[in-house]
């Protein structure tokens, strides 16, 4: 089995210096100006446009800026703005704002596009799901076809043939085979466990490894399984979009590693540092009841646990090595298992993550942004509101509530916000401990916790969304602003209760809220007039 290695996580083996984003720079591999990745220009001379459905998303934010560093216009479809723009690479990309499903909008987004990326996967345990995938991958390949695209490049799953799919891998087969059949020449990248940082199968693993010494796991545990780091999905994307269009065709792409996924765990465990695991396979665990598991063991909640365990529960390898008569291996091969996950770790070691599962988008969470105080007529509405003068200065203030959730906590009765996010843990939600992508950097559109970053203004204000089940819409509002010979801190609570139940819910917190509040105002205050005092 697997060797106990003590990690090694030198900053120059896993992270490039941030340089000049047209050079790429600041990119692991792959940058996307490798010779066999970049763009090749049109017959004009004018560079290719690329298209990228689901560029806010785990695989879509690192490929976008790899497109641009090899040549590539980029244009966005999305339907969050402010998401877009607070990403380091909206000021370089064209922004079509809307829906997938929405033929107007995808007739727009279409028109002069070279190459669409398709990166859209529904990641919900919710029924429904699979009707949505059909539509929107019905609406694309109408749209592309019209529009005379060149190549569409599907991120599909790795699957086996001759069995009977869980839903979710059924869907992207479905996705996949409608693309196929659009007359525009389109190539089925299928992979299976994507390793890299941030990634919602890599964080599963770290997880469950760190946390359980020994381990009853689902029988899935024992089946073969071939992993891919995610930088060589993103060599395998680009690479796509150059083949010759007489290629309309599916490929498998994996790794060059095929292990059990008990053995990928303890894989893990060598490269942590951690001793190796034992893991006992339970024949009892449904998909559903692991899930759940899965959910309360590690920061994945359930609705995207789900999807993930149903995909392990047959065995999952590359059927053949077609892709290397197409697309030649990256000048260093393809990446080991044991190495992704160091470079992994190395990500995570020095808090450089670029994109995260946490941030993907969670079904059902309310989506809303919270009406201007005048909407608010005519609705019921609670709010809780503290503030506090301080000798601070305002940038040290704002420092301290950039710095909020995570392993930060939220300053204030840590057991009660653990309770709450247990419960909502057990009941489905997301809970505390997804966390947020990074510690030193905070976007519109980030996961923190419970909430969701919905509104940042640097300096003045940070507006979050409750994510957690409630009977009801929540905002937390956190904001400073310039008084007397320092600063004034302010908050409020904001919960638009929704029937007898919301407002039962609202009065029930009230006793916590007073504690929970107050407390979180006086100490960040305090910790952010420590900061000035000492610097």
């Amino acid at each position: 089995m697997w060797s106990k290695q003590r990690p090694q996580h030198p900053l120059n083996s896993v992270v490039d210096l941030p340089q000049d984003i047209s050079e790429g720079q600041y990119l692991a591999r792959p940058r996307g100006n490798e010779p066999q990745l970049r763009a090749q220009p049109r017959a004009s001379g004018e560079p290719p446009l690329a298209l990228v459905l689901g560029a806010t998303g785990y695989v879509g934010g690192r490929l976008v800026p790899r497109l641009l560093t090899g040549g590539y216009r980029v244009r966005v479809l999305a339907r969050s703005v402010e998401r877009i723009k607070a990403l380091p690479w909206s000021d370089n990309v064209d922004m079509i704002h809307g829906d997938a499903q929405d033929r107007e909008t995808m007739r727009r987004a279409t028109q002069g596009v070279d190459v669409i990326y398709f990166l859209i996967h529904s990641m919900s345990s919710n029924t429904g799901f699979s009707s949505i995938d059909h539509s929107i991958a019905e609406n694309v390949a109408l749209c592309a076809h019209d529009a005379g695209v060149r190549r569409i490049v599907y991120l599909g799953g790795l699957h086996p043939e001759n069995v009977k799919l869980s839903p979710h891998l059924a869907s992207r087969t479905e996705v996949g085979e409608i693309l196929l059949r659009s007359g525009v020449p389109t190539v089925v990248l299928q992979a299976g466990v994507i390793i890299g940082s941030g990634s919602a199968s890599f964080e599963m693993i770290r997880h469950l490894t760190e946390v359980l010494p020994y381990m009853p796991a689902p029988k899935w545990v024992k089946n073969r399984i071939q992993p891919i780091a995610v930088r060589d999905v993103l060599f395998y994307l680009m690479a796509a979009a150059r083949l010759d269009p007489s290629i309309n065709r599916a490929f498998d792409i994996g790794g060059p590693d095929v292990f059990r996924y008990s053995e990928m765990m303890n894989g893990y465990a060598a490269e942590a540092g951690l001793p190796p695991r034992v893991i006992a396979a339970l024949p009892v665990l449904t998909p559903r009841l692991a899930s759940h598991w899965v959910g309360l063991v590690t920061p994945v909640p359930r609705k995207i646990a789900r999807p993930l365990v149903e995909s392990l529960q047959h065995e999952c390898v590359v059927k053949n090595r077609d892709i290397d008569s197409a697309v030649p291996l990256p000048e260093d091969g393809l990446t080991t298992y044991r190495d992704a996950v160091r470079l992994a770790l190395g990500r995570i070691a020095v808090d450089d993550v670029e994109t995260s599962w946490v941030d993907a988008r969670i079904a059902n969470a309310p989506s809303d942004p919270l009406p201007s105080d005048p909407d608010w007529a005519g609705r019921k509405v609670f709010v809780a509101q503290n503030e506090k003068a301080s000798t601070a200065s305002t940038a040290d203030v704002w420092q301290v509530i950039t710095q909020i959730g995570g392993k930060t906590g939220w300053y204030s009765a840590s057991f009660l916000w653990g309770v709450r996010g247990f419960i909502d843990r057990v009941a489905g939600g997301v809970g505390l401990r997804r966390g947020r992508r990074s510690m030193k950097a905070l976007s519109a559109g980030d996961a923190l916790d419970v909430w969701r970053v919905e509104h940042l203004e640097p300096g003045k204000l940070l507006r979050l969304r409750a994510e957690m089940l409630l009977p009801g819409e929540a905002w937390l509002e956190l904001g400073v602003e310039p008084h007397a010979d320092g600063s004034r801190y302010w908050q409020r609570a904001i919960f638009f209760p929704r029937g007898l139940t919301g407002r039962l819910y609202w009065a029930s917190m009230l006793p916590f809220h007073a504690l929970i509040f107050e407390r979180m105002a006086r100490r960040i205050t305090t910790l952010a007039e420590e900061k000035s005092t000492n610097s």
